[in-house]
């Protein structure tokens, strides 16, 4: 069943005519042109120390965003490519393994790449307390000035969906700071982190809410630290779309044709924008929607923009720019 906040769009009218809404910056043009006018639609410099943050991928079956599609944009803003290592077993749970992985996925041959946790982590406060008392991320993110979070938009096993919030939450957490939000406070030891799951979380949207509302909580710290800098903005590549994270090795096949490109200066605006756009595609022979919106429902995975709107993070209103 379709949750009814991300349902069918039928007033798009009011929606985009509200005056309080954010502006989405949108085009269809999947390349590394539309890739670089979406980011210039935002009409913010990068200033300083740049750092773009993605994900590198599990492997080279996975459907993380490829150098050549994004080379262009990163070259342009003179960025280093970030990253942090991840809390659960695979090709990028230890340092050497990380970089290992990130070679062979291409992205040493387009930019400076940055394992922000390969030294150390630190922490920055968070706004919303309601489950974590503060963001545990790599260290080297005291080192840059500006942040574009460009984020692949796809389905997610624990999320239910992995956009900008995501990726400014776990993806600039350490791996003990990707434990602390998945256990919604519990634990910070990444060899800590199964054991600290809620019991039946995967079948139960309220057992998973307290980890869906400590991503928003991270996200907004995140956010809130570059504010206090240079800033940050925010890309969502809606392409290879599966119910499958960028951490999977071997994801399903993308189900939905791809989409396009969409940029916002307010995090929530955007993934409501880009949930949207798939809650509202026909479920017929282009587009087998049905097991990516099951696993939203299922996750629970809709509740992270809410909760960012009422923390304070962005709105889930927005007005569209179609490039």
């Amino acid at each position: 069943m379709v949750l009814p906040s991300c349902g069918q769009n039928n007033n798009k009218k009011a929606q985009t005519a509200d005056e309080n809404a954010s502006v989405v910056y949108f085009t269809k043009d999947i390349s590394p042109e539309g890739l670089i006018k979406v980011y210039e639609a935002l009409g913010v410099e990068a200033k300083g120390r740049v750092a773009v943050k993605i994900s590198t991928g599990e492997s080279m079956l996975s459907n993380h965003l490829r150098p050549e599609l994004i080379g262009p944009l990163v070259k342009k803003v003179n960025a280093n490519l970030v990253e942090c290592n991840t809390a659960y077993a695979g090709n990028r749970q230890q340092t050497a393994d990380h970089w290992k992985a990130i070679e062979e996925h291409g992205y040493t041959a387009i930019a400076t790449v940055d394992i922000m946790d390969e030294e150390g982590e630190m922490k920055i406060p968070v706004v919303d307390d309601k489950w974590i008392k503060y963001d545990i991320v790599g260290s080297h993110l005291q080192n840059y000035d500006f942040m574009i979070n460009l984020a692949h938009f796809k389905g997610h096993a624990m999320g239910g969906f992995g956009g900008v919030l995501k990726n400014a939450s776990i993806g600039v957490a350490s791996r003990n700071g990707k434990t602390y939000i998945h256990t919604a406070g519990k634990a910070e030891d990444y060899n800590q982190l199964w054991q600290n799951l809620p019991e039946g979380w995967m079948n139960s949207p309220e057992n998973n809410t307290p980890f869906i509302e400590s991503m928003s909580a991270a996200a907004q710290a995140v956010h809130e630290y570059f504010k206090g800098k240079n800033g940050i903005v925010y890309i969502d590549v809606m392409n290879n779309i599966s119910i499958d994270c960028d951490c999977d090795g071997n994801p399903h096949a993308p189900t939905i044709q791809d989409i396009g490109i969409a940029a916002s200066l307010d995090p929530v605006a955007l993934d409501k924008f880009c949930l949207d756009q798939v809650f509202n595609l026909p479920n017929d022979e282009n587009n087998d929607t049905k097991a990516l919106l099951e696993r939203i429902n299922q996750r629970h995975g809709t509740r992270i923009v809410y909760r960012g709107e009422e923390a304070g993070l962005g709105t889930t209103k927005y007005s569209v720019v179609e490039l």
